[in-house]
This record gives structure tokens, sequence and C-alpha cells, in this order.
């Protein structure tokens, strides 16, 4: 059994803290501060936090590790080992240096591929067929370190950054716990990253959910489920914020309507026209209305059909 420092802020770090606690000794849980969110601006913490605090765990919530006192509160707690998972900084090499068995990092994408803070995101976005979960030797660099162990995952057709990151946070999990026996024993010889095939997932902005009607149909439907829940996919109508909630394309369509015009097709469903085909819109939010089917929002706004989305 070995002491653990788990480093981590999101769901997507819960697993791995389930699994060590259950496993290992874990000795602190480092999450980022409580922060102010949503539309209340009510004070929330991270849910990690929250799950280290119903099984008694210590937390600290530092600004930055970067200090003395942040140093020698990590070396007071004579940890084996530091596992991070979405903790949201990098490790100065000081930090990098305390624990004798490293500190591995959960990812979730298949290094090199989607380096960044934005991996699942990316790899729905550019229509990956698989990712998955590398665990990796944190070096000081964004992902750059060698690979210690990896597990594969299927993208399906109808999956969204919502759906797939509990499936990847659980395999991580699994992952570590049948890969620590032998790391801990100094059994594996960690493999540098591949030079080929290096991506980056940065962080996402509101920005990056408004849609751009001179890109294809495909890659928009994409958009809608690697945006989902945050930042959205997101159209402006007659001025106001609409949301695309679930789309699909329609690749072969071709009648020449210019990008961003909604349309009423044959079989009573609403598009849009793109650079590439029809944007089939399923369900769609406008800015503090219900969500609700695009045709049902078309009969009670007659001038959508026609009208230009920007």
């Amino acid at each position: 059994m070995a002491r653990v420092v788990l480093m981590g802020s999101p769901k997507y770090a819960i697993p791995a803290l389930e699994a060590l606690y259950a496993h290992h000794q874990v000795v602190l849980v480092v999450t980022q501060p409580d922060r102010r969110q949503g539309r209340g601006r009510q004070v929330s913490a991270p849910p990690a936090k929250e799950a280290a605090l119903a099984h008694g765990l210590p937390v600290w919530q530092p600004k930055t590790l970067r200090t003395p006192e942040a140093i020698a509160r990590l070396r007071g707690t004579g940890a084996d080992l530091y596992v991070t998972a979405a903790i949201g900084f990098l490790l100065p090499p000081e930090v990098l240096a305390l624990p004798p068995r490293g500190t591995l990092n959960l990812h979730a994408s298949l290094l090199p591929r989607w380096r960044g803070a934005a991996p699942i995101q990316a790899a729905i976005l550019y229509g990956d067929p698989e990712t998955g979960v590398t665990i990796m030797q944190t070096d000081p660099g964004l992902d750059t370190g060698p690979i210690v162990a990896q597990a594969r995952c299927a993208i399906g057709q109808d999956d969204t950054t919502e759906t797939l990151t509990p499936r990847l946070a659980q395999l991580g999990a699994d992952l570590l716990i049948q890969t620590l026996p032998r790391w801990l024993a100094g059994e594996i010889e960690p493999r540098p990253q591949p030079h080929e095939g290096i991506t980056y997932a940065l962080s996402l902005t509101k920005e990056d959910g408004r849609i751009d009607w001179q890109q294809p149909a495909a890659y928009i439907a994409r958009m809608t489920r690697a945006y989902t829940p945050w930042p959205g996919a997101l159209g402006i109508y007659h001025g106001t914020q609409l949301r695309i909630l679930r789309a699909h394309a329609l690749p072969g369509w071709r009648e020449g309507e210019a990008p961003g015009t909604v349309l009423a097709l044959p079989d009573k469903q609403i598009a849009v026209a793109t650079c590439q085909g029809a944007l089939v819109l399923d369900e769609i939010q406008l800015a503090g209305k219900k969500a609700m089917p695009a045709e049902v929002f078309s009969r009670g706004q007659r001038d959508f059909v026609g009208s230009k989305l920007e």
C-alpha cells in the first residue's frame, strides 16, 4: 500500500480518487480553490474536494505550488507517489522531484494525440473513431512525459463530452489500479512518446462555441456533441443566442442557399445550409426559453424558416 497525494478538481478525478482510497493510503487531496460559478455567482467547491471530504480525507486548495510553503506542505506528506487527474496547472520541477516514485498523470487521450486541456472535446470534434486514457510519467512540459500505460475506448456516433468523460474517467481509474503494483515495484520502464502524431487541444473559451456556418455540416454536427455541456454550439437568431443542442448532417444536400439560411425540408425537418451539406436541427434552445424540437420551435417562430443565422 502506497502513500499517495491525489491532485485533481473536476468529476473526471473522482473515479481515480475512489480507486486510490480503496487500495492505497491517500494522504492529501489537492484541488483548485472554490470559485463563483453560474448565473447566481454562488461559490462552488470542486467536485473532487466534495468527494474527498465525504471520505474524511485532508484537502488543500493552493493558488500555486511554486512557493516554498507549498513545497514544504507537500514534502511533509511523506507521499511515495503523486497522481494527477485534470488538476489544471503544470507542476514545477521542485514538486516533481519530491515523491520517490514520481508523479503519474491520467490524461484523457492516446498521447501524443491531443495533448492539452481539452482532449475529449478535440477527439469528438475532429471525428476520431476512438480515444482512450494514457498514464504518463509527468515532466515539466505540457503532457510530454513518457508513457507508462494506455487503454483505448471507442467513440460512439452519439457520444458527447458529457457522456464520454465519465467512461474515460473510470477507464483511467481501472488502469491506474492495475498498473500501480508493477510501477511501485519498479517493473515498468516508461517509453518516450513518439514524435509523430503530436496534436494539441488547448483550453476552450465561450467564443469557441460560436458556430461558423461556412464550416461543413458534418463538422458543426460534431461540434454540437464536442461542446456539450460547455461551451455549447451557438448561433444567433435575430440578435438572440440560439443553442444547437442536438443536430445531424445531411452531407449530400445541394441547394445553393447561403450558409446560415434556415430551411424547411420535405420531411418536416428544419435544417441550416452550410458550405457543405445541411445541418438538420434536432433540438434547439433560444436564450431564456425551454429546449424543444426545431420543428416545434419553427411553428412558434413563423419567420424562423428563411431567416439567416449568424
